[in-house]
Parts: structure tokens; C-alpha cells; sequence
């Protein structure tokens, strides 16, 4: 392809593009995809072409093909799992990354990529109100920064152990704490780390689903009893089933008093953290080591982009550091080598998404956007603790609501039959998509605000669909 082609096609693409949004804006396709598994591939030619293809046309089949098995995060419909936006400025912001192609190995292969993620992270941490003793770096996904956490939380327990015969030296198994309600990336990072399944402890929520420090204190002594190594705890600001905050800032007290390092995972909700008034929620933050959020989710950047941040960002560099002679540079003992600061040894231009999104909406643009957000949830939440027949099941911190509906006498399985089908239902007519999700045992359904688009409009129509679909068995 040459560049008068890209040219031409580019500009095709841009327009795709544009159309596609504005149709989403619009709710012109069913918000859940509704091909079959496989139907996608099956409509695609089983092996490669052995000629060069022209590229026009490909749009065709993009809209033919591929579309129809697309569910539409960006619709205003979309009410599932947690939002995941981007914003168009961020959507430029990923076309140039693209475009310029650079490949951050070091600061001195791309000087540009590793200082604008500095600025970029540094803004994001003026943003959240963090002091000035965080730094930040851009990492893929918060799965990525838990694993990276708990692999400094693993070093610096053992004194930097890896660097010689590894855990299978350790005289005592180390422990890591979370409560029932975090990630599935802790458990998943906690065996990628090395700690074992058994070595995770999972401890109990209080009555409105966060850590009881209480019961943290009681776990950790009893593991010091026993002879293991307590090593850290993952607190969680916005659990992925009902936003529940653990209360930091008495994790922290034990974690400093035991020598427990303490990651705070605020993938979602993190970013509610630049409206001050959110700020309460995640008291005790500053005593942390590290904290990782999302602005893939709910700012506006299109994904990936997960920001970690630390307080001691020499350790980190200890623990994630090598220097191979073919990468080392007369000004690496001036400038961060963001090789360093993770797991990959290259990175791609991320800073540019995040970098745009700012300029674009500005502070006070986003901080509009997440109060409408919330005041979304606010609202449904207010209409489901007045509506009878309708259980809202847990605290509305920041922009999800759990939800149930039981009519009377249903209770057990059937109760859950009963939830599970009227939000297939649902989903299935396309205006809407909600996700379900266990708590205590039982099904309920998620309503996850967020989308860009999305208006008080939609939200009164959802809840006049989930009523219309829950009810009509009743």
C-alpha cells in the first residue's frame, strides 16, 4: 500500500468510523450481538489469500461480516459489566500511536513516548488529588499491575529473594489478603506471583461488602501463629459485583503495623476520584504502596490503558529491572526506562489517548460527565427502593446498582430462574444490555452506567423495560 492509497483509504475508515458511532448514538443496532458461536468465522474464507488483495471494499465486509457480531460498548443502552469508553479524542489519540509506530525499549528509542506518559500520569495524579510521593506508569490492564504488585509485595517480604534460589527458598509460605468480593485477577496474580492458592486468604466482608479489618487483624495473627509469612493484602476501592469499598484507611494501620504491603485495586471507581467529593471513599489511600485504576473504564480511554501507581518507585525498578548491553544508553542514569517499571520490555505510545482525552474534555469536562453518571445510578436507585416487588442489594457508592426482583413467595431457584429469565429477556430483545451476577448466593442483576452517550432517557426507559420484562410474570 502506498501512502496516497493509506491516504484515500484512511479517510474511508475515519467516515466508517464516524457513521458507526453516530448510529450507536442513535440505538440502531440490538445493544448484545446476536450471532451464533462460530457464525462469524464461518462467513470468512477458511485459509489466507495466496494473491495480494486489493483493500477496497473491505469496509463491505466489515459492515456485512463483522459488525453483526459486534456488541456495542459505546451504545447508550449499554448498561453491562462496567463501561468501557472511547472517547474519540482517545480513539485519535490510539490512531496516531498506531501511525507513528514507536516502540518504547528504552527512553532513548522513543525520548517523546516515555516523557509524555510521565506528564500524562503526573496529570492523572494532580487529578485524583495523590501527593506528589506517587508515580505512575501505564500499564495494559489492572490484571497486569496486581501481578506486578504482588511480585514487589513478594521481594520486599523476602529481601529480594527472587535474585537468588527463588519462594522454593523461603523458610515460611508467605500469605496474601483479600476479601470475597475483589477481582478475579487477585486470585489469578496471586498464583502467577507464586504464593499458591492456598497460601491466598480470603476474608470477610461486612454487611455492606467490604473488608472487615477486623477480621483482616484476626487472619494475619493467626497465620503469625502458624509459622507463615503474612506478605500483603489487595483492598478494593469498587468491587466488580457491587462497587464496595474497603476502608482503607483501616487496612492500612494493620498492613504498616504487620509489614503487609497494601495494593489498592480502583480499576473502575478510581476514576471517580477526580470529583473531590468522592475523595472520602478512599481515605487512607496515601498509606498504601500502590494502587492501580482504569482510565479505559469509566474516564474515557480507549482501552487499553491502566495506570499503576507507586510509592517507591526505586524498588520497583529493583524488582522489574534488567540491563542487557544491547539496550543500555549514555542517558539511562538520567531518565525513567519504563522497561523497568513492568513486564513487557517494549510498550506502544498509550500516553497519546490519555493525553488527548484531557486536553479534549479538560478536568471540569470529565468530572461533568462521571456526576451525571452518578446521579444516573442515584436516580434508578431511588426508584427501585419505591417500586414493591423490586430489592436493591447493596450501597450505590459510584454508578452501579444491584438489583432484584422477587415476587411473592418465589424464593431459592427459583427465584433465580426467575432473575436469569427476565434479563435474558431482556437482552435478547436488543434495547438493552444488563449483566447478572452472584451475591450471597444468589442471583441479582448489575445496572452499570458510564457509556458517553448515555442520557436520563435511556435510563428511564430501561427501567421501564426491566420492569415490563421482570413483572409480566408476576
Amino acid at each position: 500500500m502506498d501512502i496516497e492509497e493509506f491516504r484515500r483509504l484512511g479517510h474511508e475508515v475515519v467516515d466508517w468510523i464516524a457513521d458507526y458511532r453516530a448510529r450507536c448514538a442513535r440505538g440502531e443496532f440490538p445493544v448484545m450481538s446476536r450471532v451464533a458461536p462460530g457464525e462469524v468465522r464461518g462467513a470468512l474464507p477458511a485459509a489466507p489469500p495466496l494473491e495480494p488483495q486489493s483493500l477496497n471494499g473491505a469496509l463491505d465486509d466489515l459492515t456485512r461480516v463483522i459488525l453483526p457480531g459486534c456488541t456495542h460498548w459505546q451504545d447508550p443502552r449499554f448498561f453491562a459489566y462496567f463501561p468501557s469508553n472511547s472517547s474519540l479524542a482517545a480513539v485519535l489519540g490510539d490512531f496516531l500511536s498506531t501511525g507513528l509506530a514507536q516502540l518504547g525499549l528504552s527512553w532513548q528509542a522513543s525520548p517523546a513516548l516515555t516523557e509524555l506518559e510521565e506528564l500524562t500520569t503526573d496529570w492523572l495524579r494532580q487529578m485524583l488529588g495523590l501527593s506528589d510521593a506517587w508515580s505512575g506508569v501505564i500499564q495494559d490492564t489492572a490484571s497486569t499491575a496486581t501481578l506486578v504488585a504482588l511480585i514487589c509485595a513478594r521481594e520486599r517480604t523476602t529481601r529480594y529473594g527472587a535474585a537468588a534460589g527463588g519462594l522454593q527458598s523461603s523458610e515460611r509460605p508467605l500469605v496474601v489478603y483479600a476479601s470475597g468480593q475483589s477481582h478475579s485477577s487477585v486470585e489469578k496474580a496471586a498464583l502467577l506471583a507464586g504464593f499458591g492458592r492456598e497460601n491466598l486468604r480470603i476474608v470477610t466482608v461486612d454487611d455492606r461488602f467490604g473488608m472487615n479489618p477486623e477480621a483482616l487483624r484476626k487472619a494475619v495473627a493467626e497465620d503469625e501463629a502458624r509459622g507463615r509469612a503474612p506478605c500483603a493484602v489487595v483492598a478494593t476501592v469498587g468491587s466488580t459485583a457491587t462497587t464496595a469499598v474497603d476502608p482503607l484507611e483501616a487496612l492500612a494501620d494493620i498492613a504498616v503495623a504487620h509489614g503487609l504491603w497494601l495494593h489498592v485495586d480502583a480499576a473502575m471507581a478510581g476514576s471517580a476520584m477526580i470529583l473531590p467529593e468522592c475523595r472520602p471513599l478512599w481515605q487512607g489511600v496515601e498509606q498504601a504502596d500502590s494502587l492501580v485504576l482504569n482510565p479505559h473504564k469509566w474516564l474515557g480511554a480507549s482501552f487499553d490503558c491502566s495506570t499503576y501507581f507507586v510509592r517507591d518507585s526505586q524498588h520497583l525498578v529493583r524488582v522489574m529491572s534488567t540491563h542487557p548491553s544491547y539496550l543500555r544508553t549514555a542517558a539511562d542514569t538520567k531518565v525513567r526506562n519504563f522497561r523497568d517499571w513492568g513486564i513487557p520490555l517494549g510498550r506502544r505510545f498509550r500516553a497519546l489517548k490519555l493525553w488527548l482525552l484531557i486536553r479534549e474534555q479538560g478536568v471540569q469536562g470529565l468530572q461533568k460527565r462521571l456526576r451525571r453518571d452518578l446521579e444516573h445510578a442515584r436516580w434508578l436507585a431511588g426508584q427501585i427502593d419505591a417500586a414493591p416487588g423490586w430489592q436493591r442489594l447493596a450501597p450505590v457508592p459510584f454508578q452501579t446498582v444491584c438489583v432484584r426482583h422477587g415476587p411473592p413467595g418465589l424464593t431459592g431457584e427459583a427465584l433465580d430462574a426467575h432473575t436469569l429469565a427476565w434479563v435474558r429477556r431482556l437482552n435478547e430483545s436488543g434495547r438493552a444490555y444488563l449483566t447478572p451476577a452472584m451475591l450471597a448466593d444468589r442471583w441479582m442483576v448489575r445496572v452499570s452506567f458510564g457509556v458517553e452517550a448515555t442520557e436520563h432517557e435511556h435510563v428511564a426507559a430501561l427501567w421501564s423495560q426491566m420492569r415490563a420484562e421482570a413483572e409480566r410474570q408476576s
